[in-house]
Parts: structure tokens; C-alpha cells; sequence
């Protein structure tokens, strides 16, 4: 699983194990940080200051913000009517589904195994939950949890001083 040598990567971009990541015809910020096991596919763009945990997948089609921290095991999603053939029984090819782009603010933080459904944004400093299935966009600053997910407070509210 190589990083192809299509990757834009910033000062300082650090890639624990890089033969055990898959990263190709994307761009990563200034000292962002990958984790093992991670794919990252072309087109998707991260911010500066990143933090892509273990075994995450980032799909085209998703951009990532300045100081976004991307718990283990995160899945987007950029297809939200998936399949693998046609109505004529022929494998789909690139451009004959819809690929949904998702944004994610800057400072946002995704725990642990949620689910990111295409479509949507996340916005500035939200929480979302370890394994919460967001399917609508989430407003700044919220914190959202479960399946779908639900707004259960403000990071703002919470946070430790």
C-alpha cells in the first residue's frame, strides 16, 4: 500500500509506517500527522495540523480543515445510493454514480468508528461522538452522538477550562 507519488504533502507531514497506508492524488497541510492503515483517495484535502488516526478511510470527495482530529476507524461515505451494476447488470464505472463531497470545519474532532455520510458538513469545533452515524450536516460547536446522530450539547458548554 504505497504513497503515491501524486500525494501533495506540507512541511513537516509526518506518516507513521508509510508502507501501511494507501494515499494517492491528495494533499495533506503542514504537520498533519497519518496513522497506519489509513487510505486516503484522490482528490480529498486536509488542513494543516491534522491528526488521521488508524485504520480511517477518507474517500473522494471529502475535504478536512485546519486542526481536525480523526479518531481510529472513521469511514466516510461519498455514495449514498451505492451499487455495483447498472440496471444492466454491468459493473458501475467512474461517473456513473454520484459522488457527494462532505466538509469538515476546522478544529472539528470524530471519534472512533463513526460513519460520516456524504453530503454534508460538519462545522467549526463540533464534537462528534465515537461511533455516531452522522447523516445531516452538524452546526458549529455541537456535540452529536448516535445512530443517526443527535445534537446532546456545546463543546463550548463542556469544554475544560
Amino acid at each position: 500500500m504505497p504513497i503515491a507519488q501524486s500525494v501533495k504533502m506540507g512541511e513537516g507531514v509526518r506518516v507513521f509506517y508509510p508502507d501501511l497506508v494507501n494515499m494517492y492524488n491528495c494533499s495533506l497541510g503542514d504537520q498533519t500527522t497519518v496513522g497506519p492503515f489509513v487510505e486516503i483517495q484522490g482528490g480529498v484535502e486536509i488542513g494543516a495540523r491534522c491528526k488521521i488516526s488508524s485504520h480511517s478511510f477518507l474517500c473522494e470527495g471529502v475535504i478536512i480543515e485546519d486542526e481536525v482530529f480523526i479518531g481510529h476507524g472513521v469511514m466516510f461515505i461519498n455514495d449514498i445510493y451505492p451499487r455495483s451494476t447498472g440496471d444492466d447488470g454491468q459493473p458501475l464505472k467512474g461517473g456513473q454514480w454520484e459522488m457527494v463531497s462532505t466538509r469538515i470545519g476546522k478544529r472539528v474532532s470524530i471519534g472512533s468508528n463513526a460513519t460520516i455520510m456524504g453530503g454534508i458538513t460538519i462545522g467549526e469545533g463540533a464534537l462528534v461522538g465515537a461511533g455516531a452515524v452522522v447523516t445531516k450536516d452538524v452546526p458549529a460547536y455541537a456535540i452529536v452522538a448516535g445512530n443517526p446522530a443527535r445534537v446532546k450539547g456545546d463543546v463550548r458548554e463542556k469544554r475544560q477550562k
